[in-house]
């Protein structure tokens, strides 16, 4: 049982930035692929952006160029660095993982960001 724990999470104006981390139970390298997917009130989970072992790097189409996914090998650790926030982006972030392609998903039990002024 993979387990994922986030942190981070906050109230930020528009405009501002925020850092959230998520620390997995495993070794990160055994991994397929970490990520964020992330969910607002009302709405479907959505993608928030990806990391493969390999270093393939995914982003959903709302947060490229404002959002930066990178992973911290020596910390069993995957980060999520946000810039220029907007009201849109306000929703539980939830930490994922698959450990090999077409195995389950494993989910953190997410973290609220909330940006208004």
């Amino acid at each position: 049982q993979v387990q994922l724990v986030e942190s981070g999470g906050g109230l930020v104006q528009p405009g501002g930035s925020l850092r959230l981390s998520c620390t997995v139970s495993e070794n990160i390298l055994s991994l397929y692929i970490m990520g964020w997917y992330r969910q607002a009130p009302g709405k479907q989970r959505e993608l928030v952006a990806t990391i493969t072992s390999d270093q393939s790097i995914n982003y959903g189409d709302s947060v490229k160029g404002r959002f930066t996914i990178s992973r911290d090998n020596a910390k069993n650790m995957v980060n999520l660095q946000m810039i220029s926030l907007e009201p849109e982006d306000t929703a539980v972030y939830y930490c994922y993982t698959r450990q090999r392609l077409f195995e389950r998903p494993y989910w953190g039990q997410g973290t609220q960001v909330t940006v208004s002024s």
